[in-house]
């Protein structure tokens, strides 16, 4: 083998990975259910948690981190952009309810 390889996660791991991922949808689902209490901090905390299972997904199940570092751009810059996307549109949507 060469130096460069890197070992990549066990079966086990798959397993903790897909459990934090259920239970982040967990709490995005509770996040939904539970809008009146949690006001205003309930769509910023689901894009978040969104951007959290992103990166779990990104990074672990489509293995990126053994990738280089292009590609990792390319990623993020999609994501970046549907930032930017959710942003405009929950802008749209406050300003609607105000008007």
């Amino acid at each position: 083998m060469s130096d460069n390889h890197i070992e990549h996660p066990t079966p086990k791991k798959y397993v903790q990975i897909a459990i934090v991922l259920g239970v982040l949808t967990a709490i995005e689902i509770a996040l939904y259910y539970t809008e009146d209490i949690v006001g205003v901090f309930t769509d910023p905390l689901l894009i978040f948690l969104a951007v959290g299972k992103f990166i779990i997904v990104v990074g672990w199940f489509m293995h990126l981190r053994y990738e280089n570092k292009t590609i990792n751009r390319f990623f993020v810059g999609g994501m970046i952009l549907a930032l930017i996307l959710f942003t405009i549109v929950m802008v749209e949507r406050a300003s609607a309810n105000y008007f």
